[in-house]
C-alpha cells in the first residue's frame, strides 16, 4: 500500500509541474502539461527505468538522497517533502540536521537569473542545485558524484575549482571556507554526516587538519575571482554569496562587471554553454 501512496504522489506531483518552471525548455508538441518521466529522471538525477518503477509501485525503500532528490525535482514544499519522506519509509530530516531542503522561492531565483551563473550549497558547501550557466562557468556538477559535489572536499581532497589564487588569497580563502564549516558543525553537533566530512578531511587534507586544529571561526564571504576557464579564457568576476532566510543555504552569484573583457568572456561562455567544457 505505501508503495502504491509514493508511486500516486510522485505522479501526481509529476504531472502538475510544467516544464518551464522546472527550468526546461517547452520543446514541441506535449500531450499532457506536466513533466514526462524522462525529464524527472533528467531533473533528479536517477534513470527513467527507476522512476516508472517507483510510479508503478514496484520499486521499495528509495534512499533519503533519492527522496530529497526527487523533492528538489518536484519543487515541492516543505510539508510535501516531509510527506514524501514518509511515503518513502523514512523520517524526515531532524531540525539537528543540516538542512538540504531548497524553498520554490529559490528556485524561482535560479530560473529568473538564467542568464548569470547560480548555485545553491548547503551549509556543509555541498552543492545541492546549479543552473547552466553555472555549470559552463565551473564545470557540469551533474557528473559529480558523492564527496566531489562538496566544495570543501574538492578544495582540500580533490581536484580543485580553476579558481586562481595568490598566496595571501589561498590563505584567507582556506582559512574562511575551514572556519565557516567549523560554524556549521557547531550548528548542527548532531550531524552524523558532518561529522563524518570533517574526520575524511583530517585524515585525507594535512592543511585541513592544521587550520581545523587552529580553532578560527568566522564565514566564507563574497570575494573577487579570477576563474581560468579552459574555452574562454581568464575571467575575473564578482562572488557573491547571499544567505536564505530560515533555511541556513547559501546561493552563490557569480557577475562581470558591465563594459569589462570579461563581461565579454562571461556572455561568450553563456552562449557556449557547456558544449566541449570540461572544468
Amino acid at each position: 500500500m505505501a508503495s502504491a501512496e509514493l508511486g500516486t504522489a510522485i505522479h501526481r506531483w509529476r504531472d502538475r509541474l510544467p516544464p518551464g518552471e522546472a527550468g526546461l525548455p517547452l520543446g514541441g508538441r506535449r500531450r499532457a502539461s506536466g513533466l514526462r518521466r524522462e525529464e524527472l529522471a533528467q531533473l533528479a538525477g536517477i534513470s527513467v527505468d527507476y522512476v516508472t518503477r517507483l510510479e508503478q509501485g514496484r520499486a521499495t525503500n528509495p534512499s533519503s538522497q533519492v527522496v530529497e532528490a526527487l523533492t528538489r525535482a518536484l519543487r515541492l514544499s516543505a510539508a510535501e517533502r516531509d510527506h514524501l519522506y514518509r511515503l518513502a519509509g523514512l523520517a524526515p530530516p531532524a531540525p539537528t540536521s543540516v538542512p538540504t531542503f531548497i524553498p520554490p522561492s529559490v528556485h524561482r531565483l535560479l530560473d529568473r537569473l538564467g542568464r548569470t551563473p547560480v548555485a545553491v550549497y548547503d551549509a556543509t558547501w555541498t552543492l545541492l542545485t546549479a543552473n547552466p550557466p553555472y555549470a559552463a562557468l565551473m564545470g557540469d556538477s551533474t557528473r559529480w558524484k558523492g564527496r566531489q559535489l562538496n566544495g570543501v572536499w574538492r578544495h582540500f581532497a580533490g581536484p580543485g575549482s580553476g579558481v586562481r589564487h595568490t598566496p595571501e588569497s589561498l590563505a584567507a580563502f582556506e582559512s574562511a571556507l575551514v572556519a565557516d564549516l567549523r560554524a556549521a558543525a557547531g550548528r548542527y553537533p548532531d550531524d552524523r554526516a558532518l561529522a563524518v566530512l570533517i574526520a575524511e578531511l583530517r585524515t585525507q587534507s594535512a592543511r585541513f587538519a592544521e587550520l581545523w586544529d587552529s580553532g578560527t571561526v568566522g564565514v566564507h564571504d563574497a570575494a573577487r575571482k579570477t576563474i581560468d576557464h579552459p574555452v574562454v579564457g581568464p575571467l575575473t568576476l564578482d562572488c557573491d554569496i547571499l544567505s536564505v532566510a530560515g533555511s541556513d543555504l547559501r546561493v552563490m552569484v557569480y557577475t562581470a562587471e558591465p563594459g569589462t573583457e570579461d563581461a565579454e568572456r562571461l556572455a561568450l561562455l553563456m552562449v557556449l554553454g557547456t558544449q566541449e567544457v570540461a572544468v
